[in-house]
């Protein structure tokens, strides 16, 4: 893609480059790098156990070379389904070190998302944590897997946790049991008994496929993302950019976001083999343990989304705990509340900003500066080497003024090649070489993008449109509310009607009445909700995303015993 100058560059903060070079190179380049250069430097703690990246690519080398034995080879789909561990990085490095396609695979799946997965991908192998075992196995008659790879948390726990750790998942109700004599092999037994691999594989950067990552099938089923080396390295090396005082060799980064999800596996693991850093892994968010690993590792970098920042600044004894280390994170997957920003950052002294990306771009496209101008409620300003247009919502075919709201289109080296097997899909989205991504949007003169909705999270009720972020945001600054959501929900006098779901503080009580009252001083009188539900908790996926769609499903069922 050529270089073009945009009026946004003029607002970039200083260190920022208006572009950068995208280096040919495959993903898996980066971790030969880092051992290269910073042999003995940690790449990983987990729990306790440490790997330097020497130890790391050594680890890659050899379980591809184990890959590569099973008859693993280019082009061929491997599923991974692991939650952040050890055996994540692995894998997946040795994967694309074959030239194979990772399919990252999330744990929490139901058979029903896992056997469309396995079968959409064409996946012959899928590597597991044990205590999936059940499920895996129920599902694999249906589906094209082979070979089996199973391995489990305690494999890279530290003497005497490994030990414990079974024990307590006995305790806690989980079975970590493997079935024998299911042609299951074990992932550690693959790693030792292999030497490093040492062939080349061919690989074009900028055709060949590096990962299948499912979109989150909120219209219909998943749809696989083909995003190709190129795509990944382009986006991590943008996403490095925006960080100009990140230092190699120098940061630690809390690995709380799922390497299963993009934008995990974007900016925190590619990100920490890049720039040479170390993560601290965390298979599962759990706040107290959360606190005591910032306070124990000292991470300077924390990407997140917003539920993980609400929970840390809502702990009750969060004053007990020395969060000081953190001086950036980018939050995404979800809208950032100012006021969330505003505790976390007086709690840190460090940055939180919100940015923006999808799974079809890698999938960072836009973040508001850590250091500069940033703009309360935007997404920020596009990336080095990223276009950006809002076409219009009716034919997607003119340009609106700068201001308007429009459909936001992106265009740039992270964009991915297409979906899986989906021609119609890839067409319907991709079109005259810019990714349509479905949300309403507007721009202003310094190239800050304000997300105005889905365009099928709009609401339309008695003839009005109605955002539900804009709602969000300002039940969020009701001083009892710890989340919120909007969604419009079936109504047979108005179409649809506005109704919030609400997740109150610790200790706090309200009303709905409350809540209405204070919407209507801050809301036009269409745009007040007409219904308030409270709630101990709100359905979320791992990245902390609120599913409205679930919500909105659960009303409809309702209406229809009614």
């Amino acid at each position: 893609m050529d270089y073009i100058e945009h009026f946004w560059h003029n607002y970039y903060p200083e260190g920022v480059p208006k572009q950068v070079a995208i280096p040919g190179v495959p993903l898996y380049h980066f971790l030969e790098q880092a051992s290269a250069k910073h042999p003995s430097s940690l790449a990983t703690i987990f729990m306790g156990n440490k790997l330097t990246f020497a130890q790391l690519k050594d680890k890659v080398d050899r379980f591809a070379a184990g890959l590569h034995s099973l008859g693993i080879k280019k082009g061929d789909r491997v599923a991974i389904m692991l939650p952040n561990c050890p055996q994540t990085i692995i894998s997946y490095y040795a994967v694309i070190r074959l030239g194979a396609i990772a399919v990252m695979t999330n744990p929490l799946y139901m058979e029903r998302e896992l056997s469309h997965q396995l079968k959409d991908s064409g996946a012959e192998t899928i590597i597991f944590l044990d205590a999936l075992s059940a499920k895996v196995l129920n599902v694999l008659p249906q589906t094209p897997v082979k070979n089996m790879i199973v391995t489990g948390i305690q494999d890279f726990l530290p003497l005497p946790l490994n030990l414990l750790y079974p024990m307590k998942a006995k305790k806690q109700g989980m079975s970590l049991e493997v079935p024998q004599n299911q042609g299951i092999i074990k992932f550690k037994e693959l790693l030792q008994k292999n030497a490093p691999f040492t062939q080349t594989v061919a690989i074009n950067p900028a055709t060949d496929l590096a990962l299948l990552q499912y979109t989150g099938g909120t219209t219909g089923l998943s749809k696989g993302a083909m995003l190709t080396h190129e795509n990944l390295v382009a986006n991590v090396v943008q996403v490095r950019s925006w960080l100009p005082d990140c230092q190699e060799g120098g940061e630690r980064i809390f690995g709380a976001l799922p390497f299963f999800h993009v934008f995990g596996m974007t900016v925190i693991m590619n990100f920490a083999v890049l720039t040479c850093s170390t993560m601290i892994l965390v298979p599962r968010f759990e706040i107290d343990t959360v606190l005591k690993q910032i306070s124990k590792y000292k991470p300077t970098l924390f990407p997140g989304a917003p539920t993980m920042y609400v929970a840390v600044i809502s702990h009750p004894d969060i004053k007990k705990y020395d969060i000081s280390s953190i001086k950036a994170c980018i939050s995404g997957a979800a809208p950032l509340p100012v006021e969330v920003q505003d505790k976390f950052e007086s709690l840190t002294g460090g940055k939180l900003v919100e940015g923006y990306g999808l799974t079809e771009s890698s999938p960072v496209t836009h973040s508001n500066p850590i250091y500069g101008e940033r703009v309360f409620g935007s997404i920020g300003q596009p990336l080095p080497n990223t276009n950006v247009k809002i076409m219009d919502l009716e034919t997607g075919t003119t340009e609106v003024p700068l201001g308007e709201v429009g459909e936001l289109c992106i265009q740039g080296p992270q964009v991915m090649k297409g979906y899986w097997n989906m021609p119609d899909e890839t067409n319907q989205t991709l079109r005259n070489g810019w990714l349509f991504t479905g949300d309403m949007a507007r721009m202003d003169e310094k190239g800050f993008t304000y997300i105005v909705d889905r365009k099928k999270d709009m609401v339309i009720a008695g003839g009005y449109n109605i955002y539900p972020r804009e709602v969000e945001e300002v039940l969020y600054e009701h001083p009892k509310v710890k989340e919120a959501v909007v969604a419009g929900v079936p109504d047979p006098y108005r179409g649809e009607t506005l109704k919030a779901y609400i997740v109150l503080k610790q200790d706090q009580q309200a009303t709905e009445d409350e809540l209405i009252q204070f919407c209507n001083k801050n809301l036009a009188k269409y745009k007040v909700p007409k219904k308030i539900e409270f709630r101990p908790e709100l359905p979320k996926t791992m990245v902390g995303k609120i599913l409205r769609r679930i919500l909105v499903e659960e009303e409809k069922a309702k209406m229809s015993k009614n």
